[in-house]
């Protein structure tokens, strides 16, 4: 199941170019458009790649959610019930994936990065815990996606849906620092599950303080991912009866 989504998604180029090109597009835009006019007491560079890492989840996930809306509806999963493949089975190829597609993004994003002034300050040790949150972070969309492909009616559907996780980063600390918002959009832009993740990552590539950023992240990504496979699991079961 795995093998045939990542064929899915080779053949895909429309899905491709968005979840791997565009978040690199859009970071090359706002450092050489926006990034001069933006004070974050560092290289804008420096800043915003961070908050760009977790913009591919968002990005990546549009095509998950596709890619099982279409499963559900053209017939494939009675052929595969036939076969007594599991649902599960099923969306877990999606989701791995997923996990594949992103990691191309990253690498992508963070070669780009380091060729236009990305100079991270980290050791192996916090190297790998960045990894980590950001691979909790994917895991967790992904399955978020899978479930919003199983409620979508058609793969339009799907991905407009996916438009709200690709929406989360712009109000938190992804692209400019929390306190330059409108007070009102503070407690929003905090308390939101995007914004320790991507403070984390950016604590720990950048060598800074994290505080609490990392557990309030994995107990987001921990959640989502609960509540995701668990929501997959019954609105399957539902529309295959």
């Amino acid at each position: 199941m795995s093998g045939r989504s990542l064929r899915m998604s080779r053949r895909n180029i429309e899905g491709l170019f968005t979840s791997v090109a565009l978040p690199v597009l859009l970071m090359l835009i706002f450092v050489y458009l926006f990034g001069g006019a933006i004070n974050t007491g560092t290289a804008y560079v420096t800043y915003v790649v961070p908050g760009v890492l977790v913009l591919c989840a968002g990005f990546g996930s549009a095509m998950t959610a596709v890619s099982v809306c279409n499963d559900m509806t053209t017939g494939i999963i009675d052929r595969f019930r036939s076969m007594d493949v599991s649902g599960a089975a099923v969306f877990g190829g999606h989701v791995v994936a997923s996990v594949v597609r992103n990691a191309v993004s990253t690498v992508l994003v963070l070669g780009v990065a380091l060729l236009i002034g990305f100079r991270p300050h980290a050791d192996v040790a916090t190297w790998l815990a960045a990894a980590g949150i950001l691979l909790m972070f994917i895991l967790a969309i992904s399955w978020l996606s899978a479930a919003v492909g199983l409620l979508a009616k058609s793969p339009e559907g799907a991905s407009g849906f996916t438009f709200l996780l690709s929406f989360l980063p712009y109000p938190s600390s992804a692209f400019v620092p929390i306190r330059s918002m409108p007070i009102w959009l503070h407690g929003f832009a905090s308390d939101q599950p995007v914004t320790p993740v991507i403070q984390s990552i950016r604590g720990y590539l950048l060598g800074q303080p994290v505080g609490s950023s990392p557990w309030f992240a994995l107990a987001w990504t921990a959640g989502i991912l609960l509540v995701s496979v668990a929501l997959c699991v019954v609105i399957f079961q539902r529309r295959v009866e």
